[in-house]
């Protein structure tokens, strides 16, 4: 494991939020972070469908790692902003949230991501989410 994943692994079960939720940290690259989250009822909303709630903590935690991933040395990151649009209901049995960094600044970094929906019945994965997020990079006190 890199350094780079190690800072990121490390951070992401740090989050009382990620593990409530059940999501898992599954991959980390430079500039890329992918986070897969199982169907839940316990995540449902009314109709059946995974919450919104949840496909946008999920969303917003991937482009912040990524984000992370690319933040100047002695930086945290921390959310500024973001704009996700639900495309279609959540259905699934698995989730995969990925954000992806489409520009890294010294100050903020702008993110883009999606959620995909993917059934165990072999059909191919659903875009249930889009997000642009803006990323601010934080120097950390320690």
């Amino acid at each position: 494991m890199t350094d780079l994943q190690e800072r990121i692994t490390t951070s992401f079960q740090a989050q009382g939020l990620m593990t409530t939720l059940g999501a898992e940290l599954v991959r980390v690259a430079e500039g890329e972070v992918h986070i897969a989250l199982p169907f839940s009822e316990r995540l449902s909303q009314q109709h059946g469908f995974l919450h919104a709630g949840a496909i946008t903590s999920i969303l917003d935690s991937a482009c912040g790692y990524a984000a992370l991933t690319k933040a100047p040395p002695g930086c945290e990151v921390v959310t500024a902003e973001f704009k996700i649009n639900l495309l279609r209901p959540a259905l699934g049995d698995r989730f995969l949230a990925i954000g992806k960094v489409q520009n890294a600044g010294r100050s903020l970094t702008v993110c883009t991501g999606e959620v995909l929906a993917i059934s165990g019945d072999g059909s191919a994965p659903k875009v249930v989410a889009l997000m642009q997020a803006t990323i601010a990079n934080l120097r950390s006190s320690a």
